[in-house]
């Protein structure tokens, strides 16, 4: 046999309270009392009972009476709270023991309230339902808002991913067309102005790739990135003439997208110097690429060879059009690069803040 029907809601959205108690008298008259302040009022005579009514839903508040046969309020409490949606619940005790109500707030109760005979304890029932009706409203307002909040963040951060997808696909065709335009070009300069375009998009089109592959659109793996960068400046060079090796040393790091592009860059525009200037053509000899965490806030980044060197001072060879971006990569970390002296080789150091 199948239970009654849930309650039908009031129309005018009056808010509906069940009273559970085992005391007909009292509850007749909390009814009352609850009534004339304009709610609807159920009542259930077991712990039970209540349950059953609160199974079927529409129950805005519970008041709960301490003192039931077989069984108290601290028993029945729980049972409430593990209901789906469970309405928040007053406790009533006649009890004068404080720990009570101590026991009843611990195991979920909103608020109590103390039977007295001269039976006050009805109107500070009736504020006691007020309260918990607001507090219900209030949390209920701010689980909706904090939902509304996850779902536009979620929805920006598809957006971003997409975006960066799209950002990555249109700098790879750049870098495609631009590797074309090299191979069409039969003036050395322009064809090495070319392929060092070409490596400067590429490093950028790293970044956005891995963001739109990544859970987080923030930050990237840093260590990874400059991983991928290197075999792919590794085969760009080799394509053109010059192999030498390059070892990668890197520590895990996450890096802020913007401080990661500026990284890529510098990292590309370093190499590319040490494969055309650090060694004699035909010489042999490996350029490496280091970053580590000096401290938990900050990274350091160097490269360096064992060719010929130089200290950067004088003026640079070729159009200097690489040095200027490292400079400016270097002002986007808040950095400055630093030649370490007195060495075999070119050594460059980068040290910023993650």
């Amino acid at each position: 046999m199948t239970g009654p029907p849930p309650a039908a809601a009031d129309p005018a959205g009056t808010a509906r309270i069940l009273y559970i108690d085992d005391d007909p008298g009292l509850a007749r008259l909390v009814q009352r009392a609850l009534g004339a302040r304009g709610y609807v009022v159920e009542l259930a005579a077991s712990g039970d009972a209540g349950l059953e009514r609160l199974a079927r839903g529409g129950i805005d508040v519970v008041a709960l009476d301490h003192h039931m046969p077989g069984q108290t309020g601290l028993d029945v409490l729980p049972a409430i709270r593990a209901l789906p949606d469970a309405p928040p619940v007053v406790y009533v005790t006649g009890s004068e023991d404080s720990r009570v109500a101590v026991a009843a707030l611990k195991a979920g109760a909103v608020d109590y309230v103390w039977k007295d005979v001269q039976g006050q304890f009805r109107e500070l029932l009736g504020g006691a339902v007020d309260t918990a009706l607001r507090q219900e409203a209030l949390r209920r307002d701010k689980e909706r808002a904090e939902a509304e909040v996850r779902a536009a963040r979620d929805h920006a951060v598809m957006l971003l991913r997409e975006v960066n997808h799209r950002v990555a696909n249109s700098l790879a065709l750049v870098a495609a067309l631009t590797h074309m335009q090299t191979s069409a070009v039969s003036d050395p300069a322009a064809k090495a102005a070319l392929e060092e375009m070409q490596a400067r998009i590429s490093a950028i089109a790293g970044i956005h790739r891995r963001l739109y592959t990544s859970d987080d659109v923030e930050a990237v793996e840093l260590d990874a990135y400059l991983a991928s960068l290197v075999e792919e400046l590794q085969a760009a060079m080799r394509a053109s003439g010059r192999d030498h090796a390059i070892r990668l040393s890197a520590d895990p790091v996450r890096l802020a997208t913007d401080k990661a592009v500026s990284v890529g860059v510098v990292v590309t525009e370093l190499v590319t110097n040490a494969y055309k200037y650090a060694y004699p053509v035909n010489a042999a000899g490996e350029i490496r690429v280091e970053l580590r965490r000096r401290a938990e806030d900050t990274l350091e980044l160097a490269v360096e060879d064992d060719g010929i060197g130089w200290t950067g001072e004088g003026r640079p060879r070729g159009t200097g059009l690489g040095s200027r971006i490292i400079r400016a990569m270097a002002t986007n970390l808040r950095s400055g690069l630093c030649y370490v002296p007195d060495r075999i080789g070119t050594r460059v150091v980068l040290s910023f803040r993650a």
